[in-house]
């Protein structure tokens, strides 16, 4: 089936990352997938909730929002229930890429702005995120603040339609909107699931179809973490320099 950007099925959207966009923040990378863009940023917190005080173990959160410029009708600046959804699953998918307790009593939050929607807002911002995540802990490690590295997997989502009856990966918005099932998956590089968010719009969709889902997101994210793996290694050989 003929797709609007004339991609192959299992074809990504172009990606790119550019690191170290914001000189405050302790990580931050700005994500370009097609025409969805995308800024994270991870800020450091040498302390943790009240509910985590005291037991030896940080966390890491979320907050996600769309600039009022992301769509053509202007999003509102004040958060919705969709945000609140999405900013959750980011930092459900950003947890599972760190052991807390090798953390230390620290807060990590990364913010995710998005600049422009092109479909794939959540799915971006926790590829993205799990850079700026990574940019974070890299500098507590160089400063001493971290002996031990926290991280124990690199993490990405990619989305996959199923529109008129077949399965693509990384849908534009024009097949995000007709599609008859959408989801989300969230997948480690040893090959784990972290998470799955598959609903069918239309008519429900059979164990094959979610079997072909699977695979195609098993590509998509091949893709992404061998592009985070790069841009990170850029970003370290130009600190070394």
């Amino acid at each position: 089936m003929p797709r609007p950007d004339a991609r192959g099925d299992d074809q990504l959207r172009p990606v790119s990352f550019t690191l170290g966009v914001q000189r405050g923040p302790a990580g931050s990378v700005m994500i370009t997938q097609g025409n969805t863009v995308v800024l994270c940023a991870a800020t450091v917190a040498d302390k943790v909730p009240g509910w985590l005080a005291a037991k030896g173990r940080g966390w890491v959160t979320a907050e996600y929002s769309m600039l009022p410029g992301s769509v053509s009708d202007r999003a509102p600046r004040k958060q919705g229930g969709r945000d609140q959804e999405i900013q959750r699953l980011v930092g459900r998918s950003l947890r599972a890429a760190v052991d807390l307790e090798r953390l230390g009593e620290r807060l990590i939050t990364i913010d995710c702005d998005v600049i422009q929607a092109d479909a794939g807002t959540r799915v971006a911002s926790i590829t993205a995120g799990w850079i700026a995540l990574r940019l974070a802990v890299d500098g507590l490690l160089r400063s001493g603040g971290l002996k031990v590295d926290p991280i124990i997997r690199q993490v990405a989502a990619v989305s996959v339609a199923v529109v008129d009856g077949w399965a693509v990966l990384d849908p534009v918005y024009e097949e995000d909107v007709d599609a008859q099932v959408d989801a989300n998956f969230v997948m480690s590089s040893d090959g784990l699931l972290i998470e799955v968010q598959s609903t069918a719009e239309g008519l429900p969709f059979s164990r094959a179809m979610l079997d072909t889902m699977l695979d195609l997101a098993g590509t998509g994210t091949a893709a992404l973490f061998a592009a985070q793996t790069a841009a990170l290694t850029i970003r370290r050989s130009t600190l070394d320099e």
